[in-house]
């Protein structure tokens, strides 16, 4: 695994945006402000040019976007990038990296979740890149910081973190244009759910995963190296960790049938999944139902309703790491080793 040198006090921090960009003044202050705090904390920050651009859910033409991204990764003085926020169209940028340039470079830490799993679960089962899979950059306006982005910056720098399940979670985002300093609204009581009833659940493997709206595109494509990445490294085994954007659970249904009848789920240890976000009933069956029906026949362990995906907060994930996860009570602890 080729790990990024670790983030130090002092670093440059890059952000830009390979999907959408950021144009709402509401978003635009938290951004603003999001900045000012990561300065505050000691490390230089540019952006490129498109972040704040935006027209039908593009930044820029795709040229464009894999042009500012890979400015970023030959930026020697960048050790970090954040992406602006996610979006819908980050594939059609794919096309336009030389990933054969990039496998040259030396990595380096990216952060960003939803439709950021484009880059991020590439360049682990491509490149073998680790990334944290985490909040983006407008989040970093919060104060105080979440636990979870200062998680994000503690493992970026090289520390293993132990990692505990939250308290309570948001069902709603409240969008407060007056304060760009708010946090999470966090109403909803947290609790993991092991899929089949048992009481306490322990894996460890190597992570691979992401927004399973975003792996079903390259399911068959020429951008799909699972086989081989699992193969390369079937004796960590591996832990998937998945969420959704929205679906209906047919099509989560049908996304994991495609991937249990590509192999994908070979040498796995165990699957946990975040709280959707977005799903449409359907057949009278909830998300839980859906998973357990498709791939409950693995004989694996699966931990449904943990804190990872659009459903905040979440745990700071590192795709491509060790990890250790325990659920136990609705409770759950997740340990990353940087090996």
């Amino acid at each position: 695994m080729n790990y990024p040198e670790n983030l130090k006090i002092g670093d440059t921090i890059g952000i830009c945006a390979p999907s959408a960009g950021i144009t709402s003044p509401e978003k635009i202050l938290r951004l603003d402000k999001a900045i000012e705090q990561l300065e505050s904390l000691g490390y230089k920050v540019i952006e490129t040019e498109s972040v704040r651009k935006d027209e039908r859910g593009r930044s820029s033409s795709p040229q464009k976007r894999a042009q500012e991204f890979m400015e970023l990764l030959e930026n020697d003085d960048v050790k970090l990038i954040i992406f602006a926020t996610g979006g819908d169209f980050l594939c059609e940028m794919l096309d336009y990296l030389d990933f054969e340039k990039i496998k040259k470079m030396k990595p380096k830490w990216m952060q960003g979740y939803s439709d950021i799993t484009g880059i991020s679960f590439l360049f682990n089962t491509i490149l073998e890149i680790p990334s944290m899979y985490s909040q983006t950059i407008k989040d970093y306006a919060m104060k105080p910081l979440y636990r979870n982005l200062t998680d994000s910056l503690q493992i970026e720098s090289g520390n293993e973190v132990i990692q505990t399940s939250f308290e309570l979670y948001e069902k709603e985002w409240l969008e407060d244009n007056t304060n760009p300093y708010a946090t999470y609204n966090l109403t909803e009581k947290v609790e993991w759910k092991n899929l089949t009833g048992e009481q306490k659940i322990v894996m460890q493997g190597r992570s691979l995963g992401g927004c399973l709206d975003c792996i079903k595109c390259f399911i068959g494509t020429k951008y799909d190296n699972v086989n081989n990445y699992i193969e390369k490294y079937k004796n960590d085994g591996i832990i998937w960790f998945l969420e959704c954007f929205e679906m209906t659970f047919p099509e989560v249904f049908r996304t994991l049938w495609q991937m249990k009848n590509a192999n994908y789920f070979k040498y796995c240890k165990g699957i946990i999944f975040g709280r959707p976000l977005m799903i449409r009933d359907d057949y009278d069956i909830n998300f839980n139902q859906a998973v357990k029906d498709v791939i409950g026949n693995l004989n694996i362990p699966i931990i449904c309703d943990a804190d990872i995906g659009h459903v905040s907060p979440q745990l700071a994930t590192v795709n491509g790491a060790i990890l250790k996860i325990t659920s136990e009570n609705g409770k759950g602890t997740l340990e990353t080793f940087l090996r």
